[in-house]
């Protein structure tokens, strides 16, 4: 894990920076506010299994947040974050229109993978896509099991799905990044 502080804007924080796929630390005392990149937070169940409980970017405040345990955070991309000592007013709003977009539990009560799936993408391209010639780029370099933790299935089945996606010019892959396509009928008409 690598842990940089250096000055910011806030009086009273210091910004650290960790490298992809590192480990956040959690305290009980206090909250990280997400300065830049994308995190998710996850709990590992009893059987091993790892499920992911939110996926957080810029301007979103995260910590121990639920009961789960042991829960952990864990950056996806490069990330700076803070622990706002003296403004825990401005946290509440962030939790709350986090906790408002809600769309992360409704993907994982999905029963078909297929679904799921074309649910988290429409998601991750609304909240993290980037716009590009040919529809929006999901710059977080997932790993189909990273994608199969998140929807609640197996990486082979989230492997068979990517490809068939692909197939019918729902997503453009480049290296481990997403391109959801401009508007598809047999693709967006999932969405209700």
């Amino acid at each position: 894990m690598t842990i940089s502080p250096s000055p910011n804007l806030y009086v009273d924080s210091t910004v650290y920076t960790f490298a992809r796929r590192s480990l956040v630390p959690l305290r009980y005392d206090s909250l990280w506010k997400i300065e830049t990149g994308v995190v998710r937070t996850l709990t590992l169940l009893e059987d091993g299994t790892l499920v992911t409980l939110g996926l957080w970017g810029s301007g979103d405040v995260v910590g121990i947040l639920s009961k789960a345990a042991p829960e952990k955070i864990e950056c996806l991309t490069p990330v700076e974050a803070i622990l706002p000592k003296s403004s825990w007013h401005k946290a509440a709003d962030k939790m709350i229109q986090h906790i408002q977009r809600g769309k992360l539990i409704e993907i994982l009560h999905c029963r078909q993978a297929e679904l799921a799936l074309v649910q988290l993408f429409s998601w991750l391209a609304k909240r993290f896509g980037q716009e590009v010639e040919q529809g929006q780029m999901i710059d977080l370099r997932l790993t189909h099991e990273d994608i199969a933790a998140i929807i609640g299935s197996t990486r082979v089945t989230v492997t068979r799905l990517l490809n068939a996606f692909e197939k019918q010019g729902i997503i453009q892959r480049m290296q481990r990044r997403f391109i959801v396509l401009h508007a598809q009928p047999n693709f967006w008409h999932y969405e209700i």
